[in-house]
């Protein structure tokens, strides 16, 4: 057992077969999730799997389960699985590689008549990417309780097409009720999605954790005036409140090392005209770290700035917390049959907390989960020239098959 190895040329053929439904001329893929080119992709996925002599149900969010019997069947299957929707600009890795990544597993025990104790199930869950439809991780989250079937079939895309309606249209809105499906233990093989794994020239990142996130809507409300006549002194100057709160917020990351993040991406200024005193601005602020009490004290380093700073300018500011995960610690038993897979494999490896979500997150609430990475070239993803080595590809597949194996048992 210790020398089985996965088809790393089968596993490549596959992704690449993939990528060519929704391909983009720059090399990428869009397949938004439940379009047509969702159900071209579902049902080439699903097809390979029949061919590997898999089972499939499909459940009322269109999560797909695609399983291999065990010598005791009445044992919760061992899981992998991530997604195959992307984003408008995606590649071609991220989320298929996962899956793909479980149907080779398959079809290595396959080709090897090899015959596990507990049942091996593949899965791909819906609209993880969050591009067409809200909330992210649709699929998982449903799964696991943290919203309701009702709330994600009323989500609308831009169209004012529904979940419910475009799950329907595509064939692809099941039967079982989302959560009845047990799971023993899951893994997810992933991209990085950043640039740690190749700045330190590891194969293998062992995931012990993913970061918590808090997200904020800030808004600083001050006056509109004429930029010409109005005295300095007798300004109510938003942007200058708000540039003052902006830097505050990478300061708050640094000061909790290694895993403190702190981002402001978006930024509305009103009225937006050149020679006009900004009378509001409103930003977000995104701040993640690796567990709750560091995320809880650069939330209320936050608040407490913000507070001084409003004092301070007399100028209101209001700060809206409108959205929390909170970090998401691995199981020790997953994360140490990956780590264990890593080393009897001789890859060289390191640990990486990651700072994107993934499927396992919510997994991770109804079963041990745990998480495996394998570079991407300088770190890029959610783009069309995200690229992955083949043989780390490889890499990662292998020790999903031996971390597999040691929780599913062989017969």
């Amino acid at each position: 057992m210790s020398d089985l190895r996965i088809n790393s040329d089968r596993l490549w053929d596959s992704l690449m077969e993939l990528a060519k439904i929704g391909a983009t001329p720059k090399g990428g893929v869009k397949r938004l999730t439940l379009t047509d080119l969702d159900k071209q992709g579902r049902d080439l996925v699903t097809g390979w799997a029949r061919d590997a002599g898999l089972s499939i149900t499909v459940d009322q969010i269109g999560n797909v389960f695609m399983r291999r019997d065990g010598e005791d069947n009445t044992l919760p299957p061992i899981m992998t699985g991530s997604h195959i929707d992307t984003q408008p600009t995606g590649g071609k890795f991220d989320g298929n590689y996962g899956v793909l990544a479980g149907l080779e597993v398959v079809r290595t025990l396959n080709d090897k008549g090899i015959k596990t104790r507990a049942p091996i199930e593949v899965a791909f869950w819906t609209n993880e990417e969050g591009s067409r439809f809200v909330p992210v991780m649709m699929g998982s989250g449903v799964f696991c309780g943290a919203f309701t079937l009702e709330h994600a079939y009323a989500a609308k895309d831009t169209e004012g097409k529904t979940v419910g309606e475009e799950l329907e249209r595509i064939g692809y809105k099941g039967d079982e009720v989302p959560g009845q499906h047990p799971i023993g233990a899951y893994f997810e093989t992933h991209i990085e999605q950043g640039p740690v794994l190749e700045d330190a020239d590891k194969v293998i990142g062992v995931v012990p954790a993913v970061m918590g996130l808090s997200w904020y809507d800030c808004t600083v409300t001050g006056m509109e005036a004429h930029a010409g006549p109005t005295p300095m002194h007798l300004r109510k100057d938003a942007m200058q409140v708000a540039a003052q709160i902006i830097p505050e917020v990478v300061a708050i990351a640094n000061r909790y090392p290694p895993y403190g993040r702190g981002t402001v991406g978006m930024m509305q200024v009103f009225p937006n005209s050149r020679n006009v005193i900004p009378g509001e601005v409103k930003f977000s602020i995104d701040l993640r770290n690796v567990n709750d009490e560091l995320l809880n004290k650069m939330h209320e380093d936050m608040l407490a700035f913000i507070d001084k700073t409003s004092a301070e300018t007399g100028l209101p500011v209001k700060i809206e917390r409108v959205s929390y995960y909170p970090p998401c610690p691995f199981h020790p038993d997953c994360v140490g049959a990956v780590r264990k897979a890593t080393d009897k494999l001789g890859y060289s490896t390191m640990d990486v907390v990651s700072g994107a979500g993934h499927d396992a997150i919510y997994a991770a609430r109804v079963a041990p989960a745990g998480m495996i990475f394998v570079p991407c070239k300088d770190g890029i993803s959610h783009n069309e020239i995200e690229d992955a080595k083949k043989e780390h590809l490889e890499a990662g597949c292998n020790v999903l098959l031996h971390a597999m194996l040691e929780r599913a048992g062989v017969v």
